[in-house]
């Protein structure tokens, strides 16, 4: 997502960094390059005139000009204008003090809304919530069934009535969360377009007879600015409190992303990024500024992490690393956990200053569910215990057998090994640094008694990282 804008953005920037002082010519130079760069990220011109605007506005004052690195306060104020323009900060969820909680999914056909109230039932749960779904599509073929195969996918009751009345089954739906001890009520109601009348009358009807406390649009994000329209539609009949923007992981340039806000006044609250059955992310303007300007996004990084990584899990691997007793079973765990966080190319977006690695990678697929990963999952099941605890007793005739048994080449078996322990030997590294810094800081009076000091939280991720990225050539 993004990636079109990003680099054209991060590229306008990179001539404003060779200046030892900018004057007013520069900014006016490298705000058109941004303009453009926005124009054809499919970003509603009325938008980005204000945006360079406002950029200009904070830009050419004498403080910023006059300063000894004044290409990154404009950088700053980009980063700045551009959260803004997203929405600032994340948007929460309206939840009654009262439960339940009843959130409206509305949307047009295809953009994802069964799939997303699924997702969103499952981020409720996640987070303590006790969610019920409810079908109200009765217009869709398998809408309903759709919906029940997701709530047994993520153990989420149902709530379906075989009446062709929406606006009735909503209101029953009241009574089978009250019966139920649930405290979210997630209606799922049928995709239209917005200049079907008849269907807007029915989501009306809805609201009045349930009193929703939110009402999410669902907008695909590939279908561009007409996304802003869209919204703005459903806006002005319904008073949409928040947009899910879906498929933002399929669309490169991100103009919806970036306009739906400054259109209509409604904040972009989730993103649903694949077909997977998995939370909602929370969108949050500032972190994705960030991560456009190619500044990564850290706090996603590490909540991503945290997700995927239990306590126990991370404080074992932690305790493998220390004692250097790290092996290819370990490394098969941790290769799992990893793949939860998504694919490797957005990781390496997460991290400052990675973001153009990719542009090295020559012609390589870099995702952590792909078959390169599938390869380095079958080799590994294809060893003895004995064999995954101690590589050296891997022999030419273990390899050919190993090989023979994963389906792979035994050239596929030596480079796994052999990447493996390059990684081994920078995890030493790292924790050479790690235990050097913990003695550093524990000679220091100030850390001294406090309650964690000098003890590792969680496993250096970047040892597994570093591996299969170095796994790829490089441009030379």
């Amino acid at each position: 997502m993004f990636e079109d804008l990003s680099q054209n953005i991060q590229e306008a920037f990179r001539k404003l960094r060779g200046h030892g002082k900018l004057t007013e010519k520069d900014v006016d130079k490298a705000l058109k390059d941004v303009r453009m760069a926005l124009l054809a990220a499919d970003v509603n011109y009325k938008i980005v005139r204000q945006f360079e605007k406002n950029v200009k506005a904070r830009a050419v004052d004498t403080e910023i000009l006059s300063k000894l690195t004044p290409a990154q306060s404009v950088i700053k104020i980009v980063d700045e204008e551009l959260a803004i323009l997203m929405g600032g900060k994340a948007a929460k969820l309206n939840i009654s003090s009262r439960p339940p909680t009843i959130i409206l999914m509305v949307g047009l056909q295809g953009s994802g809304k069964t799939t997303s109230a699924g997702k969103l039932a499952l981020s409720m749960k996640k987070q303590g919530k006790r969610p019920a779904l409810v079908a109200a599509d009765i217009y869709r073929p398998a809408a309903i069934r759709q919906l029940q195969v997701l709530g047994e996918q993520i153990d989420v009751p149902v709530f379906t009535e075989d009446i062709q009345d929406a606006v009735q089954i909503a209101k029953d739906s009241l009574s089978f969360a009250d019966s139920h001890a649930r405290d979210v009520l997630i209606i799922d109601t049928a995709g239209r377009l917005q200049i079907d009348e008849r269907l807007m009358q029915e989501l009306k009807d809805i609201k009045a007879a349930v009193n929703p406390h939110e009402i999410l649009l669902v907008v695909d994000a590939m279908i561009g600015q007409e996304a802003v329209n869209v919204a703005e539609t459903f806006h002005n009949t319904l008073g949409v409190d928040g947009i899910v923007l879906t498929k933002l992981d399929g669309d490169a340039r991100g103009g919806a992303a970036l306009s739906i806000k400054a259109a209509t006044g409604c904040p972009i609250k989730f993103v649903g990024m694949g077909e997977k059955i998995e939370p909602l992310e929370v969108f949050h303007p500032e972190r994705m500024a960030s991560r456009i300007l190619g500044m990564g996004d850290v706090l996603s990084l590490i909540e991503k992490a945290h997700s995927a990584i239990d306590e126990k899990t991370a404080e074992k691997m932690v305790k493998k690393i220390k004692t250097d007793d790290f092996t290819l079973a370990d490394f098969l765990e941790q290769l799992q956990h990893v793949k939860k966080l998504g694919s490797l190319n957005d990781l390496l977006g997460m991290i400052p200053g990675m973001g153009t690695l990719k542009k090295k990678l020559v012609g390589v697929d870099l995702d952590l569910d792909g078959k390169e990963v599938k390869h380095m999952e079958a080799i590994i099941l294809s060893m003895t215990p004995k064999e995954r605890t101690n590589t050296e007793i891997i022999d030419a005739k273990r390899k050919k057998r190993i090989a023979m048994g994963s389906g792979t080449q035994v050239s596929d078996v030596n480079k796994l090994l052999k990447q493996f322990e390059e990684m081994r030997k920078m995890m030493r590294q790292i924790n050479v640094k790690a235990q050097q810094q913990v003695a550093r800081k524990n000679k220091n009076k100030k850390t001294k008694g406090k309650k964690g000091a000098g003890k590792l939280r969680m496993p250096d991720l970047s040892g597994l990282l570093g591996g299969l990225a170095g796994k790829f050539p490089f441009k030379k």
